[in-house]
């Protein structure tokens, strides 16, 4: 089998790797890829294609791939698989009109209140006047969110001053924060409790759900600063207990797919499903994503024993009925090692040091890097993930970290509490 993983980042990255751990795949080529999957060797190779989706095809159809599988959300909201489908080219993702559960949080928000799915209570909006009167009437503690993709930093939590949440929202809405993207807003309320990440996969009728994970998408310790595609996740998430996963399977990702199956928009694909556990275990809706979380997939992806390859497979062929997954049953926590300044403004082009220094028990990802004068150098926000495995979180924290340390560039920054919230709670 010949798979095409679409994408360049830390997800693409352990996807590919996924893949070729599979004995029935010979080849995986990822479209753009970067330099740690060209580090990879063996069976998986970059190949230079243009990002539009026709030239995708081309490529899929040129190469004779079996399986292509979109890792970003900007090419699934734009409808790559409708395109594939029309070539009759096996693709493992939603189609466009599916895939706005991520593209539009309106959306979302509506299609949650048709369906019962629990959710935070919110308002919309594309006239600036209009949200500040509900703003001040309503009062803080708000969430302001840009409609569409804004690559994770769509989304500004006001706690206390409203006139911080008026600003927010009047900078989405003029083009200024996220362009197009924010040309409409969403309000919510605040959901109290714990997030957790609930990812499954879908065969349009059924979800096979893998192992639960928990990210932190603040920028600075104790989940303090403002907010980011993710500092790093691990998995698996004490607080998502065999009771809470009951109820998220029974109260939001049955429903979900019950749902979009009825309006003729049945769901294939990574279905990421954002929580907020609240403290009685009640789960409710965050967000909704279109593809596999990021850094989810990175510690998720190294505890899967599964063949990930054949399970998107029998997903196409809406065969997930019977199938189990199999998992390592050590814990994994992932690092994000990003840029100084992220999200905000920050350089690139720095060399990175220490990558050829191994640590037992762990694995790097690449997620913004890139070659520069046959050296790799950082050339995005998030530029590494380091992952690490052990007999508990605390475990795997120490060994991830151990190997963070070896890493090295100009203004490198990262967190160094991911997985706090599990320890504090005695949970090892």
């Amino acid at each position: 089998m010949k798979v095409l993983v679409v994408g360049g980042g830390g997800r693409e990255h352990a996807l590919a790797w996924a893949f070729a751990r599979s004995a029935k795949v010979q080849t995986v080529l990822v479209a753009p890829g970067n330099p740690g999957t060209a580090a990879e060797g063996g069976k998986i190779r970059n190949i230079d294609v243009d990002a539009n989706i026709d030239a995708l095809a081309d490529c899929a159809e040129r190469e004779a791939v079996d399986l292509t599988v979109v890792g970003p959300e900007a090419p699934l909201v734009a409808g790559i698989r409708d395109a594939f489908d029309a070539r009759q080219l096996p693709c493992f993702g939603p189609s466009k009109a599916a895939a706005q559960l991520e593209g539009s949080k309106s959306f979302a928000k509506h299609f949650m209140a048709r369906h019962g799915i629990p959710t935070a209570a919110s308002a919309t909006f594309a006239d600036a006047a209009a949200a500040e009167r509900y703003l001040r009437s309503h009062g803080t503690p708000v969430v302001v969110k840009a409609d569409g993709l804004a690559a994770g930093k769509g989304v500004v939590v006001v706690r206390e001053d409203v006139d911080e949440a008026v600003a927010a929202m009047r900078t989405m809405l003029s083009g200024e924060g996220f362009g197009d993207a924010g040309r409409t807003v969403v309000v919510e309320d605040l959901l109290a409790g714990e997030e957790a990440s609930f990812i499954c996969l879908c065969d349009g009728e059924r979800a096979l759900p893998f192992a639960s994970s928990q990210d932190h998408k603040p920028r600075d310790e104790g989940d303090e600063g403002p907010n980011t595609g993710g500092m790093g996740a691990y998995s698996p998430a004490p607080v998502i207990s065999p009771a809470v996963h009951k109820r998220v399977m029974a109260e939001i990702v049955q429903p979900t797919l019950r749902g979009m199956a009825a309006q003729s928009t049945p769901y294939q694909g990574f279905l990421y499903v954002g929580l907020m556990i609240a403290a009685d275990g009640s789960p409710s809706v965050v967000e909704f994503n279109c593809r596999f979380g990021d850094p989810e997939a990175q510690p998720v992806l190294v505890r899967l024993r599964s063949d990930l390859a054949v399970l998107c497979q029998r997903a196409l062929a809406e065969g997930l009925h019977g199938t189990s997954l199999d998992w390592d049953s050590r814990a994994a926590l992932g690092v994000v090692l990003a840029s100084g300044g992220y999200p905000l403004a920050y350089e690139t082009g720095d060399i990175i040091a220490g990558l050829n220094d191994a640590v037992q028990h762990t694995k790097v990802f690449h997620a913004g890097t890139a070659y520069k004068d046959g050296r790799i150098v950082t050339n995005g926000g998030r530029v590494l993930c380091v992952v690490g495995m052990g007999e508990s979180i605390a475990d795997a924290q120490q060994c991830a970290y151990q190997r963070a340390e070896k890493l090295k560039w100009r203004a490198m920054y990262y967190r160094r509490d991911i997985g706090f919230r599990t320890l504090q709670k005695g949970v090892s």
